[in-house]
């Protein structure tokens, strides 16, 4: 899996001209996910981004959990992340997982938030989706974690 976090004042998603999903001050999780990947990684990217100290406190730019500082979360499928550049100019994306597969891995990285953070919201999977975000630093992170690699 393939989750860009981005510390964020405040995000959105519209769909069909409809916002279905907002949050205040936390963070936006992109999500990507590859066939290979099952609830192992799930569980870590959960534990991952509740845990992920990158929030400021009155000693350090980044030193306080999501969860610390009572933040919300905004949960994104986008198979783009699975995007394969290396050869030509259109991407590919013959390595993104199948529908089925990461949709339902995505919700269950969503509800895995959930169990600790009270304001988890989603966009639509599927969905032509407009994301609107405003990064807070900026600050941004990105972690690709494959099955090979130890959890």
């Amino acid at each position: 899996m393939r989750v860009l976090l981005q510390r964020v004042a405040e995000a959105s998603v519209v769909v069909a001209s409809r916002t279905i999903a907002e949050i205040g001050p936390g963070l936006l999780a992109l999500v990507g996910v590859f066939p290979d990947d099952g609830m192992a990684e799930v569980d870590w990217l959960v534990d991952k981004t509740l845990g992920l100290r990158i929030f400021p406190d009155e000693r350090k730019p980044m030193n306080r959990s999501v969860l610390e500082v009572g933040g919300a979360i905004l949960v994104v499928s986008q198979f783009t992340l699975a995007a394969d550049l290396s050869r030509g100019k259109r991407p590919s994306f013959g390595g993104a997982a199948p529908t089925d597969h990461a949709e339902r891995l995505v919700e269950a990285y969503a509800s895995g938030l959930r169990t600790s953070c009270a304001d988890v919201q989603t966009g639509r999977f599927g969905a032509h989706m407009q994301v609107a975000l405003v990064n807070d630093g900026p600050a941004t992170f990105l972690r690709h974690l494959r099955c090979s690699e130890s959890l």
